[in-house]
């Protein structure tokens, strides 16, 4: 079902963004605030566990930074308390399967039940593509867990729940592309697990753009929605595209199986978030592409926007602040 052209409404007044610290969320943040005519309209509470992270969204006008665990009964319950909507945009790549347990599946059981306990309905919660039908068995720990975090919140009573479910992410702030052009940088070679996965990227605006959207468009209400760039590309080709627009071009090597498994079990074993491991070697055994069943950003009235005209001009680029001073001007409130 498409919601274009169906009547809008105002903006919910006060919107909790969980997650809204990080590279999605500071983009969602922005957008809400310019879709509130400047925070006027709209206030947005940002909570995380330490004020310094909360940087980049901190002196947009209308945020409302808060110290607080969502892991945490009492203080979700704080965060939410007076909220009219919530976007639930915290996950994790990487973990265990108790970590994947944790934020995936038990935070938006605790998220349900804390909407319940507040008399907050609207929620929107951003999983991912690649999950299939409900009930389907996915071949990873995280495509498991964002499965039966989605399931969690459809069986909870009374939400307004919208799901969106977007394919790889990519922008300034990206660790994707980014990440595989400064490998490129530093190596002659760069051998690849997973080279023939299948993505179709989407530009971050893109997104937080559609996140807008759906908290205007009460017709998205029920709805899961995919989030998917114009193009399909395999690993492979994105890794030796970001290497080209980065201006560091290497040779790809693509790795067999087996030996993909073992490279990302070295990877594994580094200290640090690894680069690459073996669950995501499993998730991407499954197409990261829009089916064409459900939903998706056209019928936001969202063109979704080609990875190759966003990410040559940004590519390696780490620092976005230049895009919040109009906002912060509009505040009245210095960069820091």
């Amino acid at each position: 079902m498409s919601t274009q052209g169906l009547p809008t409404s105002a903006l919910p007044r006060r919107i909790a963004v969980l997650g809204g610290t990080g590279f999605v969320g500071r983009s969602v943040c922005e957008r809400l605030v310019r879709a509130g005519d400047g925070g006027g309209n709209v206030q947005i509470v940002v909570p995380t566990r330490r004020a310094a992270h909360a940087n980049g969204v901190r002196f947009l006008p209308g945020v409302e930074v808060r110290e607080a665990d969502v892991h945490d009964d009492t203080a979700l319950l704080g965060v939410l308390s007076g909220c009219d909507a919530v976007v639930n945009l915290v996950a994790i790549l990487h973990g265990s399967q108790r970590e994947f347990e944790r934020v995936h599946v038990t935070l938006p059981q605790r998220l349900a039940r804390t909407c319940a306990s507040v008399g907050l309905r609207r929620m929107l919660h951003v999983s991912a593509l690649g999950l299939g039908p409900p009930g389907s068995a996915a071949p990873s720990r995280y495509l498991r867990s964002k499965a039966a975090g989605e399931a969690a919140l459809r069986a909870a009573a009374g939400l307004e729940l919208t799901l969106l479910r977007p394919s790889v992410i990519f922008g300034a702030e990206d660790r994707f592309l980014n990440l595989f052009a400064q490998l490129q940088a530093v190596f002659p070679v760069l051998p690849l697990a997973g080279a023939d996965a299948r993505f179709q990227p989407v530009w971050v605006e893109d997104v937080a753009e559609a996140i807008v959207r759906c908290l205007r468009r009460p017709a998205t209400i029920g709805q899961t929605i995919e989030c998917a760039g114009p193009e399909v590309w395999t690993l492979a080709d994105l890794v030796r595209a970001a290497g080209r627009w980065s201006g560091h071009p290497r040779p790809v090597l693509p790795l067999p199986r087996a030996l993909g498994r073992i490279q990302a079990l070295a990877m594994e074993c580094l200290p640090g978030a690894p680069l690459m491991s073996r669950d995501n070697l499993d998730s991407m055994s499954v197409p990261n592409v829009a089916g064409g069943v459900l939903p998706g950003l056209d019928g936001l009235g969202i063109v979704p926007t080609a990875v190759g005209t966003i990410a040559p001009g940004v590519l390696g680029c780490t620092d976005g602040r230049q895009r919040l001073e109009p906002l912060r001007a509009s505040a009245r409130r210095p960069a820091r």
